[in-house]
């Protein structure tokens, strides 16, 4: 046997997959489980109102969990099941049941916020859900294409759990309904958009692998009709893909801008020989230096901004405050006199507290004196009471001897 024989019979047989499957008792699972009635709706509910509480305190774990309770993506991969099997009867009952979803778990997370009185200044783990990205469609395309191969296994194992918490569906319902909640359209846009990028990639993920494992097809399409559906899929995925791309490089952007701003305040913070910057503030592409120190000369706010440049800091996104550099040097003087009148009468209080202090320890170093002059006064008395005690003692053996 050659290498190369040899190397690709070990390939096969480590990623052939068909012995391991049951597309038949797949497909019949992913239809059953595409139905929301019943004890599903009420899961839901539930899962909806956990998750909400999570995002409401910020609390990852209790989002994960409320995760895996959810039964949101059974209609989803319903859909994808549909088209790969031209199922126009199940693609129907997929997408209604997908939209009584939405509408559940919407309703359900609204109305938890509206009643909620907890409004957290830095809600950071419902902001995550407010701006997505092509990493996203990757998560989501990867997640939908492990959920399926996890559903056609013979034995199957906890990969859809992992699914369901890596494809992240239900939080960003649940930020939207935030959205809602407080009439915010960034957090209910940028959430329905990322729950749209994850719905789309899973059910395409299980479209690709329905084809690819050769499900058994209801029914056959005609040439014309197979165009269309390619035709209408691709649409989709371009108007669903283009804005996420967009906000990919958008924010790849906003992290360089970031990063070469703390590259250029790591290396030297001084604006000019007598001028320091405390503090920095990134917001999106722009910066806002705050100066302290003497006044910046154009000289020395050209030389800046040509440092700015060089670390591809655009001078038109720099902000610069100054803080207290404007005094004259009356008003200086005037401020550092009175600096120094606080500083002295801060510590003409200290010198009196402290002599306070010292004439207490003094009032108790004269009465631990006194104290230590009794007790040596009582040892002496005790010393002599007990040599008056012993001579007694003595006349007593004496006398008791001369009756004898």
């Amino acid at each position: 046997m050659t290498l190369k024989k040899y190397i690709k019979q070990f390939i096969q047989r480590h990623i052939y997959i068909y012995e391991d499957l049951d597309t038949a008792g797949a497909a019949q699972r992913i239809k059953s489980n595409i139905w929301f009635r019943g004890t599903n709706v009420w899961i839901l509910a539930f899962s909806i109102i956990i998750a909400s509480v999570g995002l409401n305190v910020n609390s990852t774990a209790v989002i994960i969990g409320a995760m895996l309770i959810s039964p949101l993506m059974g209609p989803i991969i319903g859909t994808g099941l549909a088209l790969g099997t031209n199922d126009l009867d199940l693609l129907k009952s997929a997408v209604k049941n997908l939209l009584v979803m939405v509408l559940i778990s919407l309703a359900a997370s609204t109305l938890f916020f509206i009643v909620s009185p907890l409004d957290l200044v830095n809600p950071t783990e419902l902001e995550a859900r407010t701006s997505p990205t092509i990493y996203d469609v990757l998560i989501a395309l990867f997640g939908g294409l492990a959920g399926i191969l996890e559903n056609t296994r013979k034995e199957r194992g906890t990969v859809l759990s992992g699914v369901a918490i890596a494809t992240a569906l239900m939080p960003p319902l649940c930020t939207a309904g935030y959205g809602l909640a407080h009439w915010d359209m960034h957090f209910f846009l940028g959430a329905l958009y990322l729950f749209v990028i994850n719905s789309v990639f899973i059910a395409l993920a299980t479209y690709l692998m329905v084809k690819y494992l050769r499900f058994e097809t209801v029914a056959g399409l005609d040439v014309t009709s197979a165009k269309r559906k390619r035709n209408l899929i691709s649409a989709v995925l371009i108007i669903v893909l283009v804005p996420s791309i967009w906000t990919a490089i958008g924010l790849i952007g906003e992290n360089n801008y970031e990063r070469n701003v703390q590259v250029m305040m790591n290396e030297d913070r001084f604006v000019g020989p007598r001028t320091y910057v405390y503090d920095y503030v990134v917001k999106g592409r722009t910066v806002n230096f705050s100066l302290a120190g003497e006044p910046l000369t154009d000289e020395t706010r050209k030389a800046f901004l040509e440092r700015a440049a060089n670390h591809h800091i655009k001078a038109q996104t720099i902000t610069i405050t100054e803080h207290s550099v404007g005094m004259s040097q009356k008003d200086m003087d005037a401020l550092i006199n009175e600096v120094y009148a606080r500083t002295e009468a801060e510590l003409n209080e200290n010198d009196r507290q402290i002599g306070g202090f010292e004439s207490r320890l003094k009032s108790l170093e004269g009465r631990l004196d006194g104290v230590i002059a009794m007790n040596d006064s009582l040892h002496a008395r005790n010393l002599q009471l007990q040599h008056e005690v012993d001579s007694l003692a003595a006349l007593t053996r004496s006398h008791q001897g001369r009756k004898k």
